[in-house]
C-alpha cells in the first residue's frame, strides 16, 4: 500500500488524539489498533434518499463489497453487467449497466441486476478495481496490470461518496472485500482473494487486515 495514503491516515488519527506514534507510512499494530477505535463511529449521513421510481419508497443499501476484475486495462461487456462501479488503473471511474437501486431487494427490473458477490447481492453495492489480470495467489504473482495507487485513490473517494450518499456506515460489516464475505458475513463464496494484494505488498495479506487498510482510506474521505 502506498506510504503516502498511511501517512495521512495517521496524521488524521493523531487529529482525532487516537495516535500518538510516528507518522511513517506502515500500517502496523498501533495504526490498526487507533484505526479501529475510529472506524465503527464513522456513520455518515445520508446527503441523498435514493427512491425506488415505480414504488417511490426510499432504497436500503446495507454495504458495499470491493471486489478486482482480473482483467486487464479497459472495461468489457461482461465488467460492466458486473459491478456498478469501476476503477480504472489510471484513475478513471467508470459506470456499470446496472443502476445501484436495482440491488435493493426489489428490484427496477426482474432479474436485471449486479451479480457481483454470490449469495449477497441484495442490499449490496459492488465495486471493482479493474486490475490484475494473470495474477495467481500461490506462488503469488500480479500478473501484467497491478493495483495502482492511483486507482485506490479513485476507489477509496467514490466508496466514501456512496456511503454519504446510502448512509452506510464504515465497519467490517458494511464496507468489505469479496475475501472478506465468507470470514465475515458466513456466506460461502469460492475461494476469493481479492482484495488480499495491494502495491507494496510482496505477498497476499490477511483479508481482514488488508480490508481495515482499505477502509481507513475510504474512512479519510468522509
Amino acid at each position: 500500500m502506498a506510504k503516502h495514503f498511511i501517512e495521512e491516515w495517521q496524521l488524521n488519527l493523531r487529529g482525532a488524539r487516537l495516535y500518538s506514534g510516528r507518522i511513517d507510512g506502515d500500517f502496523g499494530a498501533a495504526t490498526l489498533a487507533a484505526s479501529q477505535k475510529l472506524l465503527p463511529e464513522r456513520v455518515p449521513a445520508p446527503v441523498t434518499t435514493p427512491v425506488d421510481a415505480p414504488t417511490m419508497k426510499p432504497v436500503t443499501m446495507r454495504r458495499v463489497i470491493l471486489h478486482w476484475t482480473a482483467g486487464a486495462d479497459g472495461v468489457n461487456e461482461h465488467e460492466a453487467d458486473s459491478y456498478h462501479r469501476l476503477y480504472g488503473r489510471d484513475g478513471t471511474v467508470y459506470f456499470g449497466e446496472h443502476p445501484i437501486e436495482a440491488n435493493a431487494g426489489k428490484k427496477l427490473v426482474p432479474g436485471r441486476y449486479a451479480a457481483h458477490t454470490l449469495n449477497c447481492n441484495s442490499g449490496s453495492i459492488g465495486v471493482s478495481l479493474d486490475a490484475m489480470a494473470g495474477a495467481q495467489e500461490r506462488p503469488f504473482v500480479a500478473g501484467g496490470y497491478p493495483i495502482t495507487a492511483r486507482q485506490l485513490d479513485a476507489m477509496a473517494r467514490d466508496v466514501a461518496g456512496l456511503c454519504r450518499t446510502y448512509g452506510i456506515a464504515v465497519t467490517r460489516q458494511t464496507v468489505l472485500t469479496h475475501a472478506e464475505v465468507q470470514p465475515t458475513l458466513g456466506i460461502a463464496q469460492r475461494q476469493k482473494w481479492d482484495i488480499t494484494w495491494l502495491p507494496g505488498m510482496t505477498a497476499p495479506g490477511d483479508p481482514v487486515v488488508v480490508g481495515d487498510q482499505l477502509r481507513a482510506m475510504i474512512a479519510a474521505h468522509l
